[in-house]
């Protein structure tokens, strides 16, 4: 199966997860397969700031540079959190901002930023990607329409417009872009489990490789 193929098979996941919206993938520029990731550049995977869902002492750790407004992200999410219910507390998931959908992902990532600040990071990610078809659209979103979205998942939106300004989250778009062209993202999502890339892309090749790490740590 092609790598179009695989990512469809995995927005039937996506469509189940949320509620039967239907999505295609799609990519920033042509696709190329995750190159392995060279040794000077594994500490950039993940950084202090970076958000994290599940245990920030689980023995495996999956990163995903992912974009807000990708849709393949979106279909990607019910599948991560599947991972991480079935393997507990072994695993956790790093997120990596990747903004390669423009003005849109930037905002996106903005109001993700104030959420972590306000410590509703999750609930409010996941209302984002929910809405996703609603803001991230190729046409012109209504304006504060991602901020209405956020509040729905517990975001205070007079607190974020200030927050999303603050230098500290630019300084977060700045670093995240520098580790995305260092490690070489082309694409999003693109899976790394334990500083090992996911490598060819996939739904079941995901999981397989974070059963081999798991069961690797208990051992």
């Amino acid at each position: 199966m092609n790598r179009r193929g695989l990512i469809l098979s995995v927005l039937a996941v996506g469509v189940a997860g949320f509620g039967g919206a239907a999505w295609y993938a799609t990519r920033p520029q042509p696709m190329a397969e995750a190159v392995p990731v060279a040794p000077e550049v594994n500490d950039v995977l993940i950084r202090p700031y970076s958000p994290i869902l599940g245990p920030e002492t689980a023995p495996v750790t999956i990163v995903e540079f992912f974009d807000p407004a990708c849709e393949a992200c979106r279909a990607f999410y019910p599948v991560v959190k599947e991972i991480m219910a079935e393997h507990g507390d072994a695993v956790r998931v790093v997120i990596r901002y990747t903004a390669f959908h423009g003005d849109a992902s930037v905002e996106a990532i903005r109001v993700l930023e104030a959420a972590r600040m306000q410590d509703v990071f999750e609930p409010v990610l996941e209302a984002v990607l929910r809405e996703q078809p609603r803001w991230a659209s190729h046409g012109t979103p209504a304006p504060g329409l991602i901020l209405e979205i956020a509040a729905s998942g517990g975001l205070d939106v007079e607190a974020a417009r200030t927050q999303m300004l603050a230098p500290g989250v630019v300084a977060v778009l700045n670093q995240d872009r520098a580790d995305v062209e260092a490690v070489g993202v082309r694409q999003t999502p693109t899976f790394f489990v334990n500083a090992k890339p996911l490598d060819p892309f996939g739904e079941a090749k995901l999981r397989r490789l974070v059963a081999a790490e798991v069961a690797a740590s208990q051992s």
